[in-house]
C-alpha cells in the first residue's frame, strides 16, 4: 500500500503589525467621531496649560516691571530713623542742628531733609480765616520739613513755590499745602496771598503741590520749616524725627551705611539708616512667591483635565466593547488595543495643550497691553507646554488602556 504524501504544514502565522500612522488614524477618527465631547474632555488640559503659560508670562513680566519701578525710584530712597531715645532716654534729638548739610555732603546724595510731624496742643487746628464760622478749623498733620526733605519727595507744584533756605534759615512762617488740604480750606489761588492759621500762629502759603513721587502722606498735610516749628513749638516729641535721602541710582547702600557717622560720630547708633532693598533679590523673591502660589493652581487644573480624560477615555472603553472585540476577532493584539486609546488619550492632552499655549500667551499679551506693559514669555515656556499636555493626556490614558488591554473578544463580542 502506497504510502500517503505527508500533509503540507500550515504557513507560519505572521504577526500582525499596526503602523503608527494607523495608530494616529484611528486616534484621529475617534476624536473626530464625537466632537462634542472631545471638546470637553481637552477642556481641563486647556484650562492647566493656559494658567501654566500666563502664570509664567505674567510673572516674568511683573518681574521685569518691578525692577524697573524700584530702579529709579526704591533703589534711590534712604530713611533715616532717630532712635537716640530708645539708646539713652536722657539723651536730645538724635539729629543735629545741621543734619541736612552734612548729609548732603556725602558723595551720591542728590536731597536730603529732616521732617517729623507736629504735635499741636489739644485745641490746635489748621484753618483758612482767624475769625467766623471758618475759623473752626480741622484736624490736620502739619509736618516740619526741611527744604532738603520736600525736594527729596519729588514734589509736583500746582502753584507758587517750595519754601528754600533762605525761609528755613531766617525762621520764616511760610507753609505749603498739599493739594487735598488746599481744597478743603477753599484755598485755589495764591494771587492773594493767602494765609492758613496753625492754633493761634499765621503762616502764609507760598506754595501747594498736586503730586509727589514719595511720601504720599504730604499731600494730606501742611509743611512748614524745621526752624520755624522748632522755634514755635519745640524739638519733635513723641516717636522722633526721620530724615529723607534721596540719592543717585546705585548709591544708595553706601549711604546708609555712611550717614550715621556722617550725622553723629560720638553715637552713631543713636541713628538707624534703612536701606532699600536689592531689586534683584526683590523681584527673585516675588517671583518665586508668585510663581509657586500660581504653579499650584495650574497643576490643580492639569490633575482636573487628566482626571477628565481618564473617567472620558474608561467610559469609551466600555462604550466600545464590541469595536474592541471586533478588533482583537481580526488578530489585533493587547498592545495594539491599548495603543490606540493611548494615542486617542495623548491627542486629547496634545490638543488641550496648543490651545491652553495659545490661551495663555494671549492673556500675557492682553494684561500688558491693559497694564503699558512690555510682555515677556519665554521661548521655552511655550515650547514645553503642548509637551505637558501631551503628557498629562498619556498619563491619563494609561489605566483605560490597560483595561481594554485585558477585555477577551468572545466576552467583548457576547456584550
Amino acid at each position: 500500500m502506497p504510502r500517503r504524501p505527508p500533509r503540507p504544514l500550515p504557513p507560519p502565522e505572521r504577526p500582525t503589525r499596526l503602523a503608527p500612522r494607523d495608530i494616529l488614524g484611528e486616534a484621529f477618527a475617534g476624536l473626530v467621531q464625537r466632537p462634542a465631547r472631545s471638546a470637553l474632555t481637552a477642556l481641563g488640559t486647556v484650562l492647566g496649560v493656559g494658567s501654566f503659560v500666563a502664570i509664567l508670562g505674567l510673572t516674568a513680566t511683573t518681574s521685569s516691571q518691578i525692577d524697573a519701578r524700584f530702579s529709579v525710584l526704591g533703589a534711590t530712597e534712604v530713611t533715616v530713623e532717630d532712635v537716640a531715645r530708645s539708646q539713652d532716654q536722657f539723651t536730645g534729638p538724635g539729629f543735629p542742628a545741621d543734619a541736612d548739610d552734612r548729609t548732603e555732603r556725602l558723595g551720591g546724595v542728590r536731597d536730603a531733609g529732616v521732617y517729623y510731624t507736629v504735635r499741636l496742643p489739644a485745641d490746635g487746628t489748621v484753618r483758612a480765616a482767624p475769625v467766623g464760622g471758618a475759623a473752626r478749623g480741622e484736624r490736620t498733620d502739619v509736618i516740619a520739613a526741611s527744604p532738603g526733605a520736600l525736594r527729596a519727595a519729588v514734589p509736583r507744584i500746582d502753584r507758587g513755590r517750595l519754601y528754600d533756605a533762605y525761609h528755613s534759615g531766617t525762621r520764616q512762617r511760610v507753609a505749603v499745602l498739599g493739594a487735598a488740604v488746599a481744597a478743603r480750606l477753599g484755598i485755589t489761588t495764591l494771587d492773594t496771598a493767602p494765609a492758613v492759621f496753625i492754633g493761634d500762629e499765621p503762616f502764609t502759603v507760598v506754595g501747594i503741590i498736586g503730586d509727589v513721587e514719595r511720601k504720599a502722606d504730604l499731600l494730606l498735610s501742611v509743611m512748614v520749616p524745621r526752624t520755624t516749628a522748632e522755634e514755635i513749638w519745640g524739638p519733635p516729641q513723641g516717636d522722633g524725627a526721620r530724615m529723607l535721602i534721596a540719592t543717585e541710582l546705585g548709591a544708595a547702600q553706601q549711604v546708609a551705611r555712611l550717614v550715621p557717622t556722617a550725622l553723629r560720630p560720638d553715637h552713631p547708633e543713636y541713628l538707624k539708616a534703612v536701606a532699600p532693598p536689592d531689586p534683584r533679590s526683590l523681584r527673585t523673591n516675588v517671583s518665586s512667591d508668585l510663581g509657586r502660589l500660581f504653579l499650584v493652581l495650574a497643576g490643580i487644573c492639569l490633575i482636573i483635565g487628566a482626571v477628565g480624560i481618564a473617567n472620558t477615555t474608561l467610559v469609551a472603553v466600555l462604550e466600545r466593547t464590541g469595536e474592541i472585540g471586533l478588533r482583537r476577532a481580526l488578530g489585533a493584539r493587547g498592545r495594539h488595543i491599548s495603543g490606540q486609546f493611548l494615542a486617542e488619550s495623548g491627542a486629547l492632552g496634545a490638543l488641550g495643550g496648543l490651545v491652553g499655549t495659545s490661551l495663555g500667551c494671549m492673556t500675557v499679551v492682553l494684561v500688558a497691553v491693559f497694564r503699558d506693559w512690555t510682555p515677556v514669555i519665554h521661548p521655552a515656556t511655550a515650547l514645553a507646554a503642548p509637551a505637558i499636555g501631551l503628557l498629562t493626556g498619556l498619563l491619563a490614558g494609561l489605566y483605560p488602556a490597560w483595561r481594554a488591554s485585558r477585555i477577551e473578544p468572545a466576552e467583548a463580542l457576547r456584550r
